[in-house]
């Protein structure tokens, strides 16, 4: 028979955090302007779908709808991580090096060139800076 353990604290302490405020109301233009479909796959499926800043809110970014673009949990975090970006022409590029650091990728690169699904309204568009900014400072390519 095995010793019964005592019960172990399953959450650490309390902590602070402080919402970025208007992130909410971001992510709903956001999620509106491209129809609730991700910009890049065109897929409807709305619970794995996020408002990614193309200039990150922690790097000077805002809150603007032309700051953001409705894209899928995986390619959001590849974008952020500067893996997938966009150009001003609104052509997606995938950066090389999901190959050479993963050697996989295969799914991403069926992307590569692609135009991207645009908001109808131009000020809700891909701010031509932002983009800029993003293939400049994030983007791996």
């Amino acid at each position: 028979m095995q010793p019964i353990e005592e019960p172990q604290p399953r959450y650490g302490d309390p902590a602070t955090v402080f919402p970025r405020l208007g992130q909410g109301s971001f992510r709903l233009i956001v999620t509106d302007s491209y129809e609730r479909r991700c910009a890049f796959t065109n897929s409807p499926v709305l619970h794995v779908l996020e408002a990614a800043h193309i200039r990150p809110y922690s790097s000077g970014g805002t809150h603007v709808p032309s700051n953001g673009i409705l894209l899928r949990q995986d390619l959001h975090t590849l974008f952020d991580r500067g893996y997938m970006t966009v150009t001003p022409s609104h052509q997606v590029q995938v950066s090389s090096r999901i190959k050479e650091e993963f050697h996989n990728g295969k799914e991403y690169y069926a992307l590569q060139g692609q135009h991207m699904r645009l908001p109808e309204y131009g000020d809700r568009r891909p701010s031509t800076e932002f983009l800029k900014w993003h293939n400049e400072n994030i983007y791996r390519g």
